[in-house]
């Protein structure tokens, strides 16, 4: 009889205080070197960032599209003093809009200990209101 695997959970925190408002920051490898020490070889693993003004996305990384993406949130969701969440006092409305337009996780697949992505994909996080410290949970779960 073979003898069965145990599914484990394993956590990690990322963070991250950016030095300017928005930044768009790979942190495929952080990741991936996460994956290796926890030796799970086959699992899920969800990155997710724990801050409502950042986000987490997977895409290519060059550095046109990224500029095209900030482009096109800026487009979106502008910096704009006329957003009612300002009433609040705060003003970083358009941070909540970018947040939601690239969303606050992913889900990565584990296959054979590594992360498994497609040829060009790459994980970013993306930071809409700096200049303050946040994190990023990795949460893997597998065998």
């Amino acid at each position: 009889m073979k003898p069965t695997a145990t599914m484990r959970a394993e956590t990690k925190y990322l963070w991250f205080n950016t030095k300017t408002r928005r930044e768009y920051i790979r942190i495929t490898d952080q990741i991936a070197a996460f994956i290796s020490e926890c030796g799970l070889q086959d699992g899920m693993l969800l990155v997710s960032a724990m801050h409502i003004t950042a986000g987490i996305y997977i895409n290519d990384w060059e550095e046109g599209l990224i500029q095209d993406i900030d482009a096109w949130l800026e487009r979106l969701a502008p910096a704009n003093p006329h957003y009612k969440h300002h009433n609040t006092g705060e003003d970083n409305g358009d941070a909540h809009l970018k947040r939601l337009l690239i969303n606050h996780q992913v889900i990565v697949p584990i296959t054979d200990g590594k992360l498994d992505l497609g040829p060009w994909e790459q994980i970013f996080y993306a930071e809409f209101d700096g200049k303050r410290e946040k994190r990023v949970i990795l949460k893997a779960l597998g065998i």
